[in-house]
């Protein structure tokens, strides 16, 4: 039956045969060792498939040196991360020291020692069995990337098909004589929320690329009132958020509303969560207020301020993915989101709760001034 486990493979390079003897006596118990009495004939072998594992090499050979067969060793892609160590009576510490600048692993000095020999390769091999699992591991998660990159890409297609009778009827229907204003008025909402709704499928591919610091921000002049006002409108509207439960005041301490550097719909979608947050983690009829200063540094400040407190125990990880504490349909994305959102924009965003029973998130933008 073939062996599922094979035996380490080991190449012992040495031009005095019975030291390849010595070495092989310590080790075939525990390796599969194959022998080069060169180093012309140690890089043929290096490359010849299975490639060895790990390499113990001489240094003083006629013709080509152990330094000079570490060095091509590591230059080609081939066999660059198998280990090498040097077996040399040589003593001299800049002995020791070139032999680890040419990229050697380790050094074991003539006439050896039966236990460290064992010791070493055995670390020296876990090593790197560990770095060889970890480089695997790394090309599965940029695999699992891209492939979640591609769904999402599908996905946003997919979902884009129904949205265009979502937005597109009621611009039909908006032209018939036979309606109300009432109802007219319905079908704009029901316009304005398509919209909206493309708008956040375009964001979901726009988050992942901020988390692996890919997104190309294309900042620009924007009335933070303007975005303010039109997610207040929506979210304090009962027939648009569905509920009623807090009112929304909003206020900015200056004469000249505000303008921020940013981009419209990752504004829009940061600060919608966060109102939503506000909505849902206040108490009923408690009035949520929304306030936009000017930073002494040329930053513009918007602090959204509710009664209800955030649980003590996830106050420091807030703003974590998947943080989340007493709601049974939450995620734990929306904060976050809006915590990248603010990083992307060359903002902040932070979390005070010094105030018992009350909440306040400050977010800081970058000023068009």
């Amino acid at each position: 039956m073939p062996q599922t486990n094979p035996r380490p493979k080991i190449l012992v390079v040495d031009d005095i045969a019975e030291n390849i003897h010595v070495l092989m006596e310590i080790l075939k118990d525990d390796y599969a060792i194959i022998a080069a009495t060169s180093g012309e004939k140690a890089l043929q072998m290096a490359q010849r498939p299975p490639a060895p594992e790990l390499i113990l090499l001489d240094i003083m050979m006629p013709g080509m040196s152990g330094y000079e067969v570490c060095q091509k060793l590591k230059e080609d892609e081939a066999s660059r991360d198998i280990p090498v160590i040097f077996v040399s009576a040589m003593g001299e510490e800049m002995d020791e020291t070139h032999g680890l600048e040419l990229g050697a692993v380790d050094f074991i000095r003539k006439p050896v020692s039966p236990p460290i020999v064992r010791a070493r390769l055995k670390n020296h091999l876990a090593l790197f069995r560990a770095r060889r699992q970890l480089q695997e591991q790394n090309q599965e998660l940029t695999e699992a990337a891209r492939l979640r990159e591609d769904i999402e890409r599908i996905t946003r297609h997919d979902l884009k098909s129904p949205l265009n009778g979502i937005i597109g009827i009621p611009s039909l229907l908006l032209r018939q004589e036979n309606i109300t204003e009432k109802q007219k008025e319905l079908l704009r909402m029901i316009e304005i929320s398509g919209y909206r709704m493309l708008d956040m499928i375009n964001l979901s591919l726009d988050l992942y690329k901020m988390e692996v610091g890919s997104y190309q921000l294309q900042p620009m002049p924007l009335a933070i009132d303007d975005i303010l006002g039109t997610i207040i409108d929506e979210t304090a509207d009962p027939e648009r958020s569905g509920t009623s439960r807090a009112s929304i005041v909003y206020r900015h301490e200056h004469h000249t509303p505000p303008r921020i550097m940013g981009e419209k719909l990752l504004c829009y979608s940061m600060f919608a969560n966060l109102l939503k947050n506000a909505m849902e983690a206040s108490p009923p009829e408690q009035p949520i207020t929304v306030t936009t200063t000017l930073g002494s540094s040329g930053e513009v400040a918007i602090s959204i301020h509710n009664h209800g407190e955030v649980p003590a125990e996830i106050r420091d990880s807030f703003f974590d993915k998947y943080t989340t504490a007493g709601k049974k349909s939450g995620t734990g994305l929306g904060t976050y989101s809006a915590a990248l959102i603010a990083k992307t924009l060359h903002g902040s965003i932070a979390l005070d709760s010094t105030v018992t029973g009350q909440t306040t998130v400050i977010v800081r933008l970058p000023s068009a001034a």
